[in-house]
């Protein structure tokens, strides 16, 4: 008698000859402008892989993840209830970051919401990532090798689409923690036959010396490390704008759609800076790019790959679908990993997606006006809602303002919570524009405090910026 199936061998094995089928194994473009042939795929080929892929990690989950397996019964639904798309977004109600927490406290330390155990790991395990956990407890992803190389095409696609070229060489100016942008643009250059510059364990200066002596053209940073090395080069009597760099690399923090950052980081450097967005949980490579249009039309917008994973939009209050060109928060399931696929996934982000072919020839759907605040950050101050973002475009818009700011929340003596933000300028007269700056974008009444220039601290990687002491005593 034949001795009955392994049910989560053979659907990881399925799984992954699925993944297979679908990868290209790349170490040069595919041409002059696109670095794959899926850059270009229509709209109808892009959804078909999408389904081809739905239908195989429903049940890859089910068997290997305690989570997902859990979610499954409490929804009453089997594997085979989800096999495409449609079905997805009907059917599936949105993972957010509170489930992914409950199971990390209970299943410590790696929690059950991924698919890679101790079997794989200890035969294929690549490296442990962890989220920032700045809205609660870190939650934890341990990846494969079968999951580098995936990584390592989404992210070339991406490098490539915003003019990474051959004769260029890498400055990549982070610590090279537990942080996934980092490492995956490392291990892509590699792939991609780049040379890179290390610039983990050196101070801004000896990173300011680097980039005279060595002439690297690309920057790999979060946007306020961007801004702030510029700021000692500068003091250094050098000029950024003269100096190599020509493209920065930058994540971790929204950009590309903050008024007034953007502008402010290429007018430094003379460069052109350019998106690398994803989040750990979801799409720890790159989910969404710069290609050389993103800047061309009325406003900026950032590409998402979905052949490796689905987007979609919902209402902040009801989290059902909204239509196309509606702002809403972004949602993401992962179709690109052995280790950690994920179900509609709450990234949490505000953008409009757009289907519209781009003029760059890519027809993956964009995200209007690039990623403006992700509801996590969002602000309630005396009923009136706000993103920090808010608070940065106004202080981007008063010339003179140092690249720093924080945003203090308190309450005082007669029990009232209040906000105060801290700028840095030469001038200390400026608060009241400042002041009326806030206003006109958040309608709220706060206090604002000059500091000096440079006094605040300054962040290699994601900036702390919003501090809540409300009720504290």
């Amino acid at each position: 008698m034949s001795q009955p199936s392994n049910r989560a061998a053979d659907t990881r094995r399925h799984w992954m000859d699925v993944l297979e089928r679908y990868h290209e194994d790349r170490s040069e473009p595919l041409n002059a402008n696109y670095w794959s042939e899926k850059d270009n795929w229509s709209r109808d080929e892009i959804r078909a892989v999408q389904d081809a892929k739905i239908a195989a990690v429903t049940p890859f989950l089910y068997e290997n993840s305690a989570f997902y397996h859990r979610r499954f019964e409490m929804l009453g639904l089997v594997p085979t209830d989800i096999k495409t798309v449609d079905d997805l977004i009907a059917k599936w109600p949105v993972v957010d970051k509170s489930e992914m927490m409950e199971d990390a406290i209970a299943n410590s330390p790696y929690g059950t919401y991924t698919a890679c155990g101790e079997a794989e790991w200890a035969d294929r395990g690549w490296m442990l990532f962890s989220s920032s956990g700045s809205t609660g407890v870190p939650r934890v992803f341990r990846y494969t090798h079968f999951d580098r190389k995936y990584w390592e095409q989404a992210n070339a696609r991406a490098l490539y689409s915003g003019g990474a070229r051959k004769g260029d060489t890498a400055f990549v100016t982070v610590g090279f923690g537990p942080h996934v942008f980092a490492w995956g643009v490392q291990y892509t250059l590699a792939k991609m036959g780049y040379p890179v510059i290390p610039g983990g364990g050196m101070d801004s200066k000896a990173r300011v010396g680097i980039i005279q002596r060595f002439n690297p053209t690309i920057l790999v940073c979060t946007p306020s490390y961007a801004l702030f090395l510029g700021r000692v080069m500068q003091e250094m009597g050098a000029d950024p704008a003269k100096s190599s760099i020509t493209k920065i690399i930058a994540g971790g923090e929204p950009f590309t759609g903050v008024s007034g950052t953007l502008e402010r980081l290429q007018d430094l450097w003379g460069a052109t800076a350019l998106e690398f967005y994803g989040c750990t949980e979801a799409a720890p490579h790159c989910g969404g790019y710069s290609c050389p249009e993103y800047q061309k039309g009325e406003e900026n917008f950032t590409h998402l790959m979905e052949d490796i994973q689905v987007w979609e939009t919902v209402d902040p209050d009801t989290l059902d679908p909204v239509a196309e060109n509606e702002r809403g928060l972004t949602v993401c399931t992962n179709l690109n990993s052995e280790s950690s696929p994920q179900l509609r996934f709450l990234v949490g982000d505000y953008t409009r997606l757009n289907t519209e072919p781009c003029a760059c020839g890519r027809n993956h759907v964009r995200a209007m006006g690039c990623m403006t605040g992700r509801a996590d950050d969002l602000i309630n101050l005396r009923g009136i809602k706000f993103f920090p973002v808010q608070i940065e475009e106004a202080v981007r818009a008063i010339p003179g303002a140092g690249d720093e700011f924080q945003i203090r929340l308190t309450t005082n003596e007669g029990e009232l919570d209040v906000m105060t933000v801290l700028v840095e300028h030469e001038n200390v007269d400026v608060a009241d524009s400042v002041v009326n700056e806030i206003r006109s974008r958040c309608e709220i009444r706060c206090t604002v405090e000059v500091l000096a220039p440079d006094t605040l601290p300054k962040a290699e990687m994601k900036a702390k910026r919003v501090f809540d002491e409300r009720g504290s005593s």
